[in-house]
């Protein structure tokens, strides 16, 4: 397996207007592109730098359920998804959900030891990171 980056941090916004405004005014990073759902904007990604990400969701009902945890998971980009999972059920991780994201980039999950979701991605040539398009997610 070969770990090539962090690709993103997701955490959980009860605004995402200033949840944006500070970070791409008070912090600088650059809003690269939104998630939307049913015509709403749910969420949106930031660029760190090249290859580096924060993605925000919208606090739902759904996700109430964890509280005050802002950090709802890490994601790794990997080179090559299949040798990833290979690898993990090797050392006895269960794994998850290998699907082609709505972002155009392969990805599947598994937990650490302490549950927290670990997501993994292998990007396309047309995942959003680089193209920059909006997701358009279905319910």
């Amino acid at each position: 397996m070969v770990m090539k980056a962090l690709a993103h941090a997701c955490i959980l916004s009860n605004d995402l207007d200033k949840t944006q405004q500070f970070y791409c005014e008070a912090l600088g990073l650059r809003h690269r592109f939104d998630f939307m759902r049913n015509g709403d904007r749910v969420g949106f990604y930031l660029e760190i730098t090249p290859g580096q990400y924060l993605e925000v969701f919208h606090t739902t009902a759904q996700n109430q359920a964890l509280g005050h945890q802002r950090l709802h998971h890490l994601c790794f980009e990997v080179e090559d998804v299949q040798d990833t999972i290979a690898q993990l059920e090797h050392h006895g991780v269960p794994t998850r959900d290998l699907k082609m994201g709505a972002d155009h980039s392969w990805q599947f999950w598994c937990s650490d030891p302490d549950g927290t979701d670990l997501e993994f991605q292998q990007y396309t040539e047309h995942s959003t990171q680089h193209t920059g398009e909006t997701v358009h997610l279905v319910d």
